[in-house]
């Protein structure tokens, strides 16, 4: 903690002395209530107005102050992020303890998460410049997306354009670092078609942990007399150097995601949505001699949907409709093997004007090749205003997950997996308190409790045994998550998140587990963005995250970037404090590093 104590504090200094000095022409930071969500509701609501804890993070607003998606998601101090390499490389997710199986990703409310192992879950198809928004469900989430929605929801929604624009973006840095990226966009009257690409380029921090990640997308977006119709093409390629991934291994691997997507309105109620995923993995286990043991997986997936809407009465409103998934993989080790789901789904919403919402809906998912039997998914959730300023809130859901095909049918010398896992199911509750004391500042306090039921970890009796897939039972968790932000000027805010989780031990009765209590006991952020004269962007965040029975660890970043004009240099400074850390155990992460570079914007109006 010293080595970062010191430095952190004479930067906050300096830097807010420099910002009480700053223009009053910067542009200023949009209100706490503004902001507009649709995770959690099956219709758009304001933070404010909504029942659930949704965390909204604008990726456009000031793009060059980080790196890669997993920056932005550490933001949210209930979010976990066990990353085995920067770049985008591979990357788990779990949010209020829940493994990284039991959260469910969205690129516009439709599915990604990947069917042979929920590693590749955030193997996102979609360049980050493309990406406007992410929205982050804290809870069960099982009754309006289905599978997988256990701990939270993560929707990566795709920017429209607000104008005929191009930008372009170069930048090099530590560890024979190299990436490009662009975003094309034209807007016409009733079409717009937005072009994005990106590539990232390391030789790596240690021997045989190189990379090389390469995106794009086309999204085409129309209005006719049916309505809205979005057509997006994604796709991506990631060979990387997979060094102690998953063992003392000098691994290689590599994974392709391709993404289809179209969204039809049917007139002003009905909209319709039809989505298709591919991804492949090869891995090697010694880099230097392919033969001796490979994998090479293909994974594909269909979503279609229809959803519709409609009032009931002046301040109700019935949400329903029908969705069908199928999944199906061809491997060199785990087989040939596929499923399908259908489900059906309604939600009556009750919003009155300056008092509160409920929320009541209710779906259920008829599962084959996984189960084979149907799942039913129940949630509420209301909040009510017991003040002009403060809000009162609380859920109760019911969310589920389906194995995947790692979890069933993998085995080698080290790791069974089992063909007979169960589905595993969890109910979550949480109730808190919002207060915004005025329009520059906002407070939140929840509390949560999830009690797991077949919850499915890999243990083994003793250290020299294998992994076996399980089913557990009597897993529960419980949390306290708090957040400030505080809009301090016109041109600096601060925001502040803290998450504290217990888990109970007495699921494993005696055996050793090697994902379940892998949470951090607590986790926080510090963040503190300024603009400064002229049209100067400074943003600094600190990260503390103590993990079940391990160390403390901060992370300190710090980047700058000019966002007034058409050019914008940037500087991102990462792990400035130098902390030697793993996020998972046996994975080392980079020491302090450096990525400096230049954005060229070429919008037909200036920002």
């Amino acid at each position: 903690m010293r080595s970062i104590v010191f430095p952190l504090c004479w930067s906050l200094f300096v830097l807010s002395a420099a910002a009480q000095q700053s223009s009053s022409s910067s542009p200023s930071l949009p209100t706490v209530e503004s902001t507009t969500t649709v995770l959690g509701s099956p219709e758009p609501v304001t933070q404010g107005e909504s029942p659930r804890v949704v965390v909204v993070m604008d990726t456009q607003q000031h793009r060059l102050a980080f790196q890669d998606i997993e920056d932005y998601l550490r933001t949210d101090s209930s979010v976990d992020i066990q990353q085995r390499s920067p770049g985008g490389v591979q990357s788990d997710i779990s949010i209020r303890g829940s493994s990284f199986e039991q959260t469910l990703v969205l690129v516009n409310g439709l599915r990604i998460n990947d069917a042979e192992t929920s590693h590749f879950n955030l193997d996102l198809p979609v360049p980050l410049p493309a990406i406007s928004a992410i929205d982050v469900l804290h809870g069960a989430g099982s009754a309006l997306y289905g599978s997988d929605a256990l701990g939270g929801v993560v929707d990566f929604v795709t920017a429209a354009p607000e104008a005929t624009s191009l930008r372009l973006t170069a930048g090099a840095g530590s560890f024979g670092e190299n990436q490009q990226s662009f975003l094309a966009s034209w807007l016409g009257h009733h079409a717009s078609e937005v072009l994005a690409g990106s590539r990232d380029f390391s030789t790596g921090f240690i021997a045989d942990r190189d990379y090389r990640t390469a995106s794009g997308s086309s999204e085409t977006r129309l209005d006719s007399r049916l309505g809205k119709t979005d057509i997006l093409l994604a796709g991506d390629d990631r060979p990387y150097g997979a060094a102690q991934f998953y063992g003392n291994y000098n691994s290689w691997e590599r994974t392709k995601a391709w993404f289809a997507s179209l969204s039809q309105q049917l007139g002003d109620e009905t909209q319709a949505a039809v989505a298709y995923r591919r991804h492949s993995d090869i891995f090697v286990l010694f880099r230097d001699d392919p033969s001796y043991y490979k994998n090479q997986h293909i994974d594909e997936s269909w979503e279609g949907a229809i959803r519709r809407r409609q009032s009931l009465f002046h301040d109700t409103t019935l949400y329903y409709g029908l969705e069908a998934d199928t999944d199906q993989i061809r491997s060199t080790s785990l087989g040939e093997h596929g499923r399908n789901r259908g489900a059906g789904y309604a939600d009556v919403d009750v919003r009155v004007a300056q008092r509160g919402t409920i929320s009541a809906g209710l779906r259920e998912e008829v599962l084959s090749g996984g189960g084979g039997r149907s799942v039913l998914n129940p949630s509420l959730a209301g909040s009510l205003w017991v003040h002009p300023r403060v809000k009162l809130r609380g859920s109760i859901g019911y969310g589920f997950r389906l194995p995947t095909y790692v979890d069933l049918y993998y085995s080698d010398p080290s790791t069974i997996g089992n063909p007979n896992l169960k589905p595993e199911s969890a109910w979550s509750y949480d109730g808190g308190i919002d207060w915004y004391p005025s329009d520059h500042a906002a407070a939140s306090l929840t509390v949560f409790y999830s009690r797991q039921h077949n919850a499915i970890d890999y243990v083994k009796a003793a250290p020299s045994d294998p992994w076996q897939a399980s089913n557990l039972v009597g897993l529960r968790f419980t949390g306290v998550e708090g957040s400030l932000f505080w809009r301090l000027t016109a041109n600096q805010q601060v925001k502040l998140a803290w998450t504290w989780i217990s888990g109970a031990q007495d699921a494993l009765h005696g055996l050793i587990s090697e994902y379940v209590f892998n949470y951090p006991v607590n986790n926080a952020t510090f963040e503190w963005t300024s603009h400064l004269k002229p049209g100067l962007l400074v943003r600094s965040r600190t990260g503390i995250t103590e993990r079940y029975q391990q160390d403390p660890c901060p992370v300190w970043d710090l980047s700058v970037a000019r966002e007034a004009g058409r050019i914008h240099p940037f500087l991102q400074m990462m792990n400035l404090s130098n902390t030697g850390y793993q996020e998972i155990a046996g994975v080392p992460m980079p020491g302090r590093s450096f990525t400096g570079g230049i954005e060229l914007d070429l919008s037909r109006r200036s920002k």
